[in-house]
């Protein structure tokens, strides 16, 4: 993108596709969406087992279906999230006012602190519940590399959303930076690359 303001280009410049890849957040994003993915898939493909004396089967963490339905719950509207701001993100530098830059960027740093807390929350619980589990409601271990799998990206899902919110945070200072730019020195041109 040529020079722009407000952490974006130039508002009502052309899309570059290359430039909108190599961006930080874009790549946060799309990794945070392929951890979803992994997260609520590992979940439905693989984490309900049963005994060979059951017909009915069970969450493979600790029996609790409560913890199938967290991950695959957060899981799905993670990846769901990461769609909606991976197309904020290719519309930002078309939105040219201040104003609602900064309402983009605010609610990019609320979501982007949640889904962190949340899959936090449920890094927590499914490592609690895969510790808990009995080897005999599960005696040939039938998804345990799926179950390993959902915890792990739990796990990297915490960082990649967190920063995400760094990122988000940095993206809102130089916002604030240029809004009072504006106000100070009015006619004057922008500072911002």
């Amino acid at each position: 993108m040529d020079g722009g303001a407000f952490g974006a280009g130039k508002a009502g410049g052309a899309f570059d596709p290359q430039a909108f890849i190599r961006q930080p957040q874009t790549l946060l994003r799309l990794l945070s969406w392929v951890f979803s993915i992994v997260v609520f898939g590992s979940i439905v493909n693989e984490g309900y087992v049963n005994r060979a004396d059951e017909t009915q089967e069970h969450c493979i963490f600790n029996r609790n279906r409560n913890a199938c339905n967290y991950g695959i719950t957060v899981g799905v509207l993670a990846f769901l999230s990461c769609l909606l701001y991976l197309a904020l993100d290719a519309y930002f530098p078309q939105i040219s006012s201040v104003k609602d830059r900064k309402k983009a960027v605010l609610s990019d740093i609320g979501v982007s602190a949640f889904w962190a807390f949340l899959w936090f929350v449920g890094f927590c619980f499914l490592t609690n519940q895969w510790q808990a589990s009995k080897e005999e409601d599960n005696p040939m271990n039938e998804g345990g590399d799926a179950a390993r799998a959902a915890i792990t990206f739990s796990f990297f899902s915490i960082f990649t959303w967190a920063s995400l919110t760094f990122l988000a945070f940095r993206r809102l200072r130089d916002i604030t930076f240029q809004e009072e730019y504006n106000t100070l020195f009015p006619n004057s041109p922008s500072l911002l690359p």
